[in-house]
């Protein structure tokens, strides 16, 4: 493994740089650094050698032309046992640089602004940072990069204990830095494309992939990709503490029923199969809400998955687990409705902001039922598309998010308040309940509504 003898540091994005620098500077690295870094280097009593006495040129044209230069280069990518390399280094007084620290000035926040100016965003494309990056990455056998502050402890701790940096951690980080200059330079592409030529481009950036137990159907296979980019709560995002893994179909129904419920401020539980809320309801407590969305339409229920809005207690989990919870359903015989008990209830997912540690106990009995945790809920959605991947194609669309208070009465008659309550959440409901749909809601008492009864997917209008 290669000693560590030598950084180059320079970085937009200063969190923990200092103390970082400072263990490398008590290991014995020397550290080589560039305006803003190395004046907060400086400030720190951290020792330092500015760019401009290693390649013996000042920093020119407002900083755009600081670490292009053979002898910040040629110390970066040369392989170390190749004796040509090594001798054109000496001849050329070039010292092998061991390791890069960089990260890059902030354009997807400048073009995030409102009306960002082309100007400002030309200014924000960084170069030299990107070819620093590019060449540590490339030469990863001899020369660690680090791209992200997450990774300095990890980095610090091996060279203060040997002053080297495993293969596997070296190679880890190269991934890393790739992945972060390509996405850079997407990011770039897609703004530019869409200010200069008003072209419309579609990126996405996922994360490592987790290979799911099988499709929508047992002989498909299939895998789980996080957004990364995505700030919003969502089932993707959401912690699974207790169950096992996610299939495919408990992702897709999870965010369906997640969804339902971040619609509402008052407490809602959704309880959704295919996609489709076959129970929904508001209620003063979660236990309240629960029951109701379960009453109206327990049968489907069974296997379900539920989501609610508010943390789950105790009492939600002894409705889903308690053994003298009893409920009954009805089944059609000509004009007669015959009542039928229903099965014990079997649910495969249930979504909350939280459990408590009373639902837990009891809850977590249950080895097959999957309990994920999303933690509070933030109001508003940062994700403005929705897509969908055809044969040859993706269509994309802005999201369903029409607020109800822009609702006008274009009636002689308006709703009073009641009624408005409750055409809004049969509103949501019918949102979230595949075309073409029909929803009956009704109110059981002041400001708890249920869904009575709802029909999803009718092929005909007529």
């Amino acid at each position: 493994m290669v000693q560590i003898k030598r950084a180059i540091v320079s970085v937009s994005n200063k969190e923990g740089i200092v103390p970082f620098c400072k263990t490398l500077s008590q290991s014995g690295v020397q550290i080589i650094s560039t305006g803003g870094t190395a004046s907060i280097l400086n400030k720190n009593d951290v020792p330092i050698t500015i760019i401009s006495d290693v390649t013996k040129f000042p920093e020119m044209m407002d900083g755009r032309v600081k670490t292009l230069h053979p002898a910040i280069y040629g110390g970066i990518l040369g392989i170390r046992d190749n004796d040509e390399h090594k001798k054109q280094a000496e001849e050329n007084r070039i010292n092998w640089i061991d390791l890069v620290v960089v990260n890059l000035y902030p354009f997807e926040q400048a073009a995030k602004k409102e009306n960002p100016q082309i100007e400002d965003l030309i200014e924000q494309i960084d170069i030299g940072g990107p070819t620093l990056i590019r060449s540590a990455a490339k030469n990863f056998k001899y020369v660690t990069v680090v791209v992200d502050p997450e990774d300095y402890n990890r980095v610090a701790e091996n060279i203060k204990n040997s002053g080297q940096i495993p293969e596997e951690l070296r190679a880890e980080l190269a991934v890393k830095a790739f992945r972060l200059t390509s996405q850079y330079d997407l990011f770039i592409d897609k703004t530019l494309s869409e200010i200069l030529l008003k072209e419309h481009r579609a990126f996405f950036r996922y994360g490592k992939g987790k290979v799911l137990r099988y499709g929508e159907n047992s002989h498909q296979k299939a895998m789980f990709f996080e957004d990364q980019s995505s700030q919003e709560v969502s089932a993707a995002k959401a912690e699974v503490i207790h169950g096992k893994e996610m299939s495919y179909n408990n992702y897709v129904d999870a965010d369906a029923a997640l969804e339902v419920v971040k619609e509402f401020k008052e407490t809602a539980v959704a309880v959704i199969k295919h996609t489709n809320p076959c129970g929904l309801a508001t209620g003063r407590t979660p236990r309240e809400a629960l029951e109701r969305a379960w009453e109206g339409d327990p049968v489907s229920a069974f296997g379900s998955v539920i989501s609610c809005n508010r943390t789950v207690d105790k009492k939600f989990a002894e409705f889903i687990r308690g053994k003298d919870e009893k409920h009954i359903s009805y089944v059609v015989d000509g004009n007669r409705l015959i009542p039928q008990e229903v099965p014990s209830k079997f649910v495969e997912v249930i979504v909350a902001p939280d459990f408590d540690d009373e639902a837990l106990s009891i809850l977590t009995k249950a080895k097959n039922i999957r309990l994920l945790k999303t933690g509070p809920f933030n109001r508003g959605s940062s994700e403005k598309d929705t897509f969908r991947k055809i044969t040859g194609g993706l269509l994309v669309m802005d999201r369903d998010s029409i607020i109800w208070d822009q609702f006008k009465t274009v009636t002689e008659k308006d709703f009073d308040n009641n009624k408005k309550e409750l055409a809004r959440f049969a509103y949501i409901a019918v949102k979230h309940t595949k075309s073409n749909a029909i929803v009956i809601a009704r109110r059981k008492e002041p400001g708890v509504f249920q869904v009575a009864g709802m029909g999803a997917g009718q092929p005909n209008r007529i």
